[in-house]
């Protein structure tokens, strides 16, 4: 289903995402964070949802249908690696620390932090070019949010 998308994401040297795919690698980053401990659970599902809505301006059931989509293709995706490559290439630096953000987010619904996600997280972030203190920084944000 998702074969060309994930082709060109295992090229040497990706092209840079269209929105749409940008929408939906970041989707299925979220979702990997969230399945990362073992556990799916709800809260995670319906922040994944919140988040979505907010950031791509979607309607709840057109966020509902880009997690489905994208828990399909994280099922199918090749490593974490590759997928933050394309989204540290579609997305600004600027706009990293709200992916960080979102990703906290995810990993805090449950209200369980786990050695598994965290370390997930530290790899992301510094993937994306996040230090580990902003990193650090955008976890408390997301705590004193919540």
């Amino acid at each position: 289903m998702f074969a060309d998308f994930l082709k060109r994401l295992v090229q040497p040297a990706p092209a840079p995402l269209n929105d749409d795919d940008a929408r939906l690698a970041l989707t299925a980053l979220l979702v990997r964070v969230a399945r990362s401990d073992g556990h799916y659970d709800p809260e995670e599902i319906h922040r994944i949802d919140r988040i979505v809505c907010t950031r791509f301006g979607l309607v709840p059931e057109a966020a509902v249908a880009l997690r489905h989509e994208a828990e399909a293709l994280e099922t199918e995706a090749p490593d974490t690696v590759r997928f933050t490559r394309a989204i540290k290439e579609a997305v600004a630096y600027e706009d990293r620390i709200g992916v960080i953000e979102a990703l906290w987010s995810v990993v805090l619904a449950d209200g369980a932090r786990d050695a598994q996600e965290d370390s997930l997280l530290r790899m992301v972030s510094n993937l994306l070019g996040i230090n580990d203190r902003d990193s650090a920084l955008a976890r408390q944000r997301v705590e004193k949010a919540l």
